[in-house]
């Protein structure tokens, strides 16, 4: 092939690209917004006089693994739109312009979220031309609300930190501290961590108290905080040793007072207790019924025993009812002594006479009560 012939495949194939369908836009290749807010895809293009085909725009989103297939976001074919290809993007993404037919098939993304992060590639098809592009989409988190604290005791000659963490948000964050009152200045023994978010100072003095501020960002967005330092003078240690062993031994004191008064009224119940016992032995017990109704027994035994039969008349009619006695079914051997009559006035000693007799006799028996061991008749 000599070098004419060469020449002219050169340029048609320079005219022939050159009259191809071009994708035309100038934005950026790799674009990063914040999660919930908006973001444009640009995607222009400009058509040839020889691209006669009906037009096809698909929005495709790359896998990171080459070996999954790409997942269709939304397409344009045959003058309609098909937007329900990809749930996750249901709703929130459309094309900029309704009739993408006019050379834009840029899209807009709405409420970005951290997982909508990929690469999206636009394809426009018109035949026999076809042109694509793709854009990095970089979705990031801006950082939480920071929270403030101060670590050490706030008092004068010891150490103090200030911490700041924010417990959210896509990294690098960096963290920064300032001083709001006073100076505005950070103390010149202050040591600031921007990774950590820490600001140490060491013997710190009355000087370094105010209100600092901690601000964190990232490359989507900033926060911030505010705490307040206030280092003061130490407390007086040996009065507050002092008072506390005072409180000690009072407490102590306290205790062995109760215990006191709970001893002495022990031993005044037990007293009182033994005196009562006391009491009661050297009371003597009562004069028991039964001994009377045995000396008036016996006296009538006696003045029966002195009396002739004939005079018995006059004792016919006994002054009580018959009286039960264990002495009164006893035979005349076990008749108890008490029962024995009296000598009489003459002199004479009358034998034991059985109980069958007596009653003939017209003597009345008398029930001797039962008595108990304290006395006490039954």
């Amino acid at each position: 092939m000599d070098k004419s012939t060469v020449r002219l495949l050169h340029a048609l194939l320079f005219f022939s690209a050159a009259c191809a369908l071009q994708i035309t836009s100038t934005g950026p290749s790799s674009v990063e917004k914040a999660s919930g807010e908006n973001v444009k895809l640009d995607c222009q293009f400009s058509l040839s006089a020889a691209d006669s085909g009906p037009l096809d725009i698909e929005w495709s989103l790359q896998p990171s693994d080459n070996q999954l297939e790409e997942k269709v976001v939304i397409l344009y074919s045959g003058d309609r739109v098909y937007e329900d290809y990809y749930p996750p993007l249901k709703g929130r993404v459309y094309f900029s312009l309704p009739d993408p037919k006019s050379g834009d098939a840029s899209i807009n993304l709405s409420h970005l979220k951290a997982s909508d992060t990929g690469t999206y590639q636009c394809k426009v098809k018109k035949a026999p031309g076809i042109g694509s592009q793709k854009v990095l989409l970089t979705v990031m988190v801006r950082p939480s609300k920071p929270r403030c604290s101060v670590e050490g005791s706030a008092q004068v000659g010891s150490d103090v930190v200030l911490k700041c963490k924010s417990t959210d948000g896509t990294s690098p964050l960096q963290y920064s501290w300032d001083r709001t009152s006073g100076t505005k200045l950070l103390p010149a023994n202050a040591v600031l961590d921007p990774v950590g978010g820490t600001v140490s100072m060491r013997n710190a003095t009355e000087a370094v108290s105010g209100t600092y501020r901690c601000t964190v960002s990232n490359r989507v967005g900033t926060d911030e905080c505010v705490v307040q330092l206030s280092i003061t003078q130490p407390p007086n240690t040996a009065g507050i040793i002092a008072g506390s062993v005072i409180c000690v031994l009072l407490i102590i004191l306290l205790i062995a007072l109760i215990l006191f008064c709970c001893c002495r009224a022990r031993q005044r119940k037990k007293y009182e207790k033994e005196i009562s016992y006391e009491i009661r032995e050297d009371v003597p017990p009562p004069k028991s019924r039964v001994s009377t109704a045995r000396s008036f027994s016996a006296s009538q035994r006696s003045s029966l025993g002195s009396m002739s039969p004939s005079n018995l008349h006059e004792f016919a009619k006994p002054p009580y009812d018959k009286i039960p006695t264990e002495e009164y079914d006893r035979p005349p051997s076990q008749v108890p002594p008490s029962l024995s009559y009296a000598p009489s006035p003459l002199g004479h000693t009358p034998s034991r006479m059985a109980a069958s007799n007596l009653s003939r006799m017209g003597a009345v028996p008398v029930m001797i009560p039962a008595q108990n061991r304290d006395g006490s008749i039954v």
